[in-house]
């Protein structure tokens, strides 16, 4: 008798699972987030945009607040158009890609002359910082354009309902095209918006990057991945080469109020239009003392930073000034500032 060898189905093969189980999921699932409007209302496309922006390369955890101070200090996108960019930034400081916060101000003022957001995916597309996920999610969730934005969560999603094996970055077009085959389903086309958010939802709490829990999951008995018991692996990913380290060294100069002798950086270029500690002695002859030494990680690099600190009565008339323990700093900012501190505290003790 002759063997067969058994192949699995390919992702164009495979029947899209039910729009209409998930959106009943959602419903009793959903996220409770202050960016999303309540079940029966209307999305505010201003706080679709926003929140979106802030959630490139972010969590949700770490954006709340952040939201919540933006939306204090500008109620309505006039507000944050009208705004100086130093004070948008001052904002921003410690949420991170800070190319972004330039770029918000840029589309507020765009979208204030406009006298609004556009309502489709080539009028936003066309604003400054918009990119083609962010014009499909503020298109999908705050105008129902029948549109899916596919972000990391839609992505393990569809690798794992589809069984697609291929490994990211290599496999992002695929997944994307799989992906929109999810919005043949009338359900899905009735209900764009919360269509994605079910999705993200759905890849933000039960199908999770490490360990899915796919007894709950209202696409379980769909799903290629789980059949196989390899839900866990995907989507796979190629391997990444190390990322180059970079070193520094940065001056604190803080004076008897506790004020911090700061920087304003280029607008272009890393931590552009960022207040920073100057990256040379700003007094020649403080009595420097090392302070230590700080990491971060920025996308394509590691950064080490050799801190050294100095005390002053009064503060040389140049560059801006800020209160040391909360100056709106980026976040490798931040940690020189607070080892600057500690060590100041370190050494009136000594004293």
């Amino acid at each position: 008798m002759a063997l067969v060898a058994h192949r699995s189905s390919s992702p164009s093969s495979r029947s899209a699972p039910s729009a209409s189980r998930l959106l009943s999921w959602y419903a009793r699932a959903r996220r409770d987030l202050p960016w999303r409007a309540k079940p029966g209302e209307a999305a505010a496309p201003y706080h679709v945009w926003l929140s979106e922006i802030m959630l490139q390369q972010t969590v949700a955890a770490t954006v709340k607040p952040y939201y919540a101070k933006f939306l204090a200090s500008f109620p309505r996108i006039e507000d944050l158009a009208a705004a100086g960019v130093e004070e948008v930034c001052a904002l921003w400081a410690g949420l991170g890609y800070y190319a972004r916060a330039r770029n918000l101000h840029k589309c507020a003022q765009a979208v204030a002359a406009l006298g609004g957001f556009p309502a489709d995916v080539a009028g936003l597309r066309a604003l400054p910082g918009i990119g083609p996920y962010t014009a499909r999610a503020v298109a999908a969730i705050a105008f129902n354009a029948p549109v899916l934005p596919v972000d990391g969560n839609v992505e393990r999603v569809t690798a794992r309902v589809f069984g697609i094996e291929a490994p990211l970055p290599r496999a992002k077009a695929l997944l994307a095209t799989t992906a929109e085959r999810l919005m043949d389903d009338p359900a899905a086309r009735a209900a764009p918006g919360d269509f994605a958010q079910a999705l993200f939802d759905l890849g933000a709490t039960i199908c999770t990057p490490k360990s899915p829990d796919c007894r709950v999951c209202p696409w379980a008995d769909a799903c290629a991945a789980r059949a196989r018991g390899i839900a866990a692996e995907l989507p796979r990913r190629a391997p990444k080469p190390p990322k180059p380290h970079r070193t520094g060294e940065v001056y604190a100069l803080i004076d008897q109020q506790g004020e911090a002798l700061l920087e304003r950086n280029p607008p272009r270029g890393l931590l552009g239009g960022m207040l920073v500690l100057p990256s040379q002695p700003p007094v020649a002859r403080a009595a420097w003392r090392p302070a230590g030494r700080v990491s971060h990680v920025f996308t394509h690099f590691t950064l080490e930073l050799a801190v050294l600190v100095a005390r002053c009565r009064h503060l040389p008339n140049q560059g801006e000034r800020a209160p040391a323990a909360t100056a709106p700093v980026p976040s490798v900012m931040r940690k020189a500032l607070d080892a600057a501190l500690g060590a100041l505290k370190v050494q009136s003790h000594d004293d």
